[in-house]
C-alpha cells in the first residue's frame, strides 16, 4: 500500500500550477516576467523533492539501472530523463511513492537508451506496456497527474525516437512528431496564453496517436516475419 506524503499547502499541483502561469500574463510575458515564473518554478520543484524523498529514491533507483545497463550514447538520454522526472514530484500530490504504473512508464520512456530500434520485440513491447499502465493505475487506485504526464511524454518520445530510427520514409516520421507534440505544444500555448492549466482534449473514439502505434508495431512485425522468410526461400 502506498503511503500517503505530507499535503501542499497551496493546494493540488494544478493550483500551484496555475497560481505561477497567472502571475506570468500578469507580468505581460516580459522577460522579466518569464525570468520570476522559472525561478518560482524551479523553487517548487526542489521544495517538492524534499517533500517526496521516497519517490525520488525510487527515480533515482530506476534511472541507475537503466545507466547500467545503457551504453554510452544512452546516458545523455537516461540523464535528461531523471532530470525530467525529479522536477515534476508535485504532480504526485500527496502521493509519497511512485505507483507501479508510473514506474512502468518510466521504463517505456528510457527504452531508447538501452536497446536498438531493430529488435523486433521493441515496439509490441511499448505497445504493451502503455496498454498495461493506464489500466493498472486504476486497478491499483494509483492514478495521479504525475502518472498522466509520464505516459504522455514517455510516449512521445519512445514513438518519436522509433520512428526517427526505423523508418524511412520522411511522411511517416513528420506524421510522427506531429501526433505527439502538436498536442503538448498547443496545450503549453493556451495555458502560457490564458494564466492557467488548460487540459488536452480526449476524444472517445478517434485517437490518432494510439491508431499510429498500431500501425508502427504491425509494420515493424511484419518486417521481422520478411526477415525470417529470406533464409527460408534461399
Amino acid at each position: 500500500m502506498l503511503r500517503r506524503g505530507p499535503r501542499d499547502g497551496a493546494g493540488s499541483s494544478r493550483a500551484a500550477t496555475n497560481a505561477l502561469l497567472h502571475d506570468l500574463a500578469a507580468g505581460g510575458w516580459r522577460p522579466a516576467a518569464w525570468a520570476q515564473f522559472l525561478v518560482a518554478a524551479g523553487r517548487r520543484s526542489a521544495d517538492q523533492a524534499r517533500r517526496h524523498p521516497c519517490a525520488l529514491a525510487e527515480v533515482t533507483a530506476l534511472h541507475g539501472l537503466f545507466l547500467a545497463a545503457a551504453p554510452p550514447s544512452g546516458r545523455r538520454w537516461i540523464s535528461s530523463s531523471w532530470l525530467l522526472t525529479s522536477t515534476h514530484f508535485g504532480l504526485l500530490e500527496d502521493r509519497s511513492h511512485l505507483g507501479p504504473a508510473d514506474l512502468l512508464s518510466l521504463a517505456r520512456g528510457n527504452l531508447p537508451a538501452v536497446v536498438s530500434a531493430r529488435h523486433p520485440w521493441l515496439a509490441p513491447l511499448a505497445l504493451a506496456t502503455d496498454f498495461v499502465d493506464g489500466k493498472l493505475a486504476r486497478g491499483t487506485g494509483t492514478t495521479t497527474p504525475f502518472g498522466a504526464y509520464a505516459d504522455v511524454f514517455a510516449d512521445a518520445t519512445f514513438w518519436i525516437w522509433f520512428t526517427t530510427d526505423r523508418e524511412d520514409g520522411r511522411i511517416l516520421k513528420v506524421t510522427a512528431a506531429a501526433t505527439w507534440l502538436l498536442p503538448v505544444a498547443a496545450v503549453t500555448a493556451l495555458s502560457v496564453g490564458r494564466g492557467r492549466m488548460v487540459d488536452a482534449p480526449r476524444p472517445r473514439w478517434i485517437r490518432p496517436a494510439a491508431t499510429l502505434q498500431v500501425l508502427l508495431t504491425g509494420r515493424a512485425l511484419w518486417r521481422a516475419q520478411q526477415r525470417r522468410r529470406r533464409p527460408a526461400a534461399r
